[in-house]
């Protein structure tokens, strides 16, 4: 493994962990050169995944998309960048079980969505406004009715 600072080859491992529910492993490495620390993670390489956009093009799956939507929607809200990390772990873990090489964005959208709306009510409203690409403030206001009523048939 490349040092970041130094580029030296060499590096030890100082600590090695679980990440992603066993999904992954997080090392603490530290240059034999120059002594500085960084961390890498291992992943287990899964088959390629192909998503379908709306317009009918295919791109390479990439979850880093889905955590800057939730970011963007999240942003100054009481939301942990590790909450917004595990909503996507856990959509990628769905789109994988379903077994399929590719995926609409629709559905992507959708599991988001489904996660997010029980962390965040504003930050769910902020990412359904672009994802659902409101048109005008009925349809605004109609989905801000749904929350208010399971909210209430909740209570």
């Amino acid at each position: 493994m490349h040092c970041p600072k130094c580029h030296h080859n060499n590096s030890r491992v100082i600590d090695s962990r679980q990440t992603d529910d066993g999904r992954a492993i997080r090392r603490r490495r530290e240059c034999e050169n120059c002594g500085y620390r960084f961390t890498t993670f291992e992943r287990l390489e899964e088959t390629p995944l192909l998503v379908i956009k709306k317009n009918g093009a295919r791109e390479e799956f990439n979850r880093e998309k889905i955590l800057r939507g939730l970011i963007r929607s999240a942003e100054k809200r009481p939301v942990a960048m590790e909450q917004m990390e595990q909503i996507v772990d856990h959509v990628e873990s769905r789109i994988r079980e379903l077994g399929e090489n590719e995926i609409s964005s629709n559905l992507i959208g959708e599991y988001v969505m489904e996660d997010l709306k029980g962390v965040d009510e504003i930050a769910y409203i902020r990412f359904a406004s672009v994802y659902r690409q409101f048109k005008d403030m009925s349809v605004f206001l109609k989905e801000l009715e749904d929350i208010v009523g399971k909210a209430n048939d909740s209570n």
